[in-house]
């Protein structure tokens, strides 16, 4: 490779980190503990990445975790195009999908070739979910906005009339396939969540 290519790569790797900064303007609709704001997309994507990282090191698992983090880091970028989507909601999953994919090929193929085809394989791999690495990715992704709706005494279940049946249906199966240690743990947390009313007593 060229010097003068060099430089063009170096300066469109750049171009695309400054173009996913936009990132850490996307709000989506869960709440930090104890915070009255919502996250952003940047700040959801940094925190499941360590969650992976530690939980895949305290359970031992033989997978590449290292991969895992990588799509991990890289799922949400379409939102900066798509916006966020309410993880509980019930419809519209297809349209989204398409809407994202169309945001992250044009998102991805500012960075040079090479590392956009990288990561472009990387966010379908998570999209198809077949892989072990990919399974626990997905696991993880779903279970922190239920974690920090637990944390917050229900918090966007409550504001958004989401029931306890739609939260284990949605993610219940993602985390189970990816992690059941994880889905075993949430389960009892979710139970203990029910008693408490941190739901919305019906589907609004």
């Amino acid at each position: 490779m060229t010097q003068e290519q060099n430089i063009v790569d170096l300066a469109n790797t750049i171009r695309f980190v400054l173009e996913i900064d936009k990132l850490k303007g996307v709000l989506r609709k869960v709440k930090p503990v104890g915070d009255s704001r919502y996250e952003n997309t940047a700040e959801h994507s940094w925190q499941i990445a360590l969650f992976a990282l530690s939980l895949a090191q305290t359970l031992e698992l033989p997978i590449d975790v290292n991969r895992a983090v990588a799509m991990l880091l890289l799922h949400d970028v379409g939102e900066i195009d798509a916006g966020d989507k309410f993880v509980f909601a019930q419809d519209g999953w297809e349209e989204r999908k398409a809407a994202e994919l169309r945001a992250v090929e044009r998102i991805c193929g500012i960075a040079p070739e090479k590392t956009a085809k990288f990561m472009l394989m990387l966010w379908m791999e998570f999209d198809a979910g077949e892989t072990a690495e990919a399974r626990f990715a997905k696991a993880i992704d779903r279970s922190m906005p239920v974690l920090l709706n637990l944390s917050n005494g229900g918090g966007s279940w409550l504001e958004n009339g989401v029931t306890f049946e739609r939260v284990v249906g949605r993610v219940g199966p993602e985390i189970e396939q990816g992690c059941p240690e994880l889905w075993s743990y949430m389960k009892v947390q979710l139970e203990a969540a029910r008693r408490k009313d941190f739901f919305a007593a019906s589907a609004s």
